[in-house]
């Protein structure tokens, strides 16, 4: 992931955030303890709960050393009044295909969370969205087929 840049809203970095530094000052201290008193129960060779809290400090670092990467590249996704009339990073988008509707905000890839409407720019209906104005038609590419959509509300 070397320096590439992270997109997110101020509310996705602190999520991001908060998920460091819960692992790495609550989480990890209590496997840190497990380890250590696994360790003291004797054979190493036959004891499931070390390997089990060391696998678990190993993901926890891992995820850890992730996250600290993500956060040296993040660049916060501003919302200013300018511009709203076009779709770009931070838009909330009202898009319609056939008779429904559905609000979406466009976010950067680790935001992205298609139970909540976040969709990523980098996606495909991401990536058709970007620039577009009120009343615009973008058309995406499905498993099904072409689906089009049109613009009706940005935000």
């Amino acid at each position: 992931m070397q320096n590439k840049k992270v997109y997110l809203t101020q509310e996705g970095l602190e999520e991001l955030q908060k998920e460091h530094s819960e692992l790495k000052d609550t989480k990890r201290p209590q496997v840190v303890a497990r380890v250590t008193e696994a360790r003291e129960m004797g054979d190493l060779s036959e004891n499931a709960e070390y390997a089990a809290a060391r696998e678990e400090l190993s993901f926890i670092d891992g995820r850890i050393e992730e996250l600290e990467e993500i956060l040296k590249q993040v660049v916060i996704i501003i919302e200013d009044s300018e511009g709203k009339g076009q779709i770009k990073l931070g838009s909330k988008v009202t898009i319609k295909h056939d008779k429904t509707e559905t609000l979406y905000s466009v976010v950067g890839e680790w935001e992205a969370d298609p139970k909540e409407k976040k969709i990523s720019h980098e996606s495909p209906l991401g990536k058709a969205l970007l620039g577009k104005k009120l009343g615009d038609t973008v058309e995406v590419m499905a498993p099904m087929g072409k689906i089009e959509y049109t613009i009706i509300d940005i935000k």
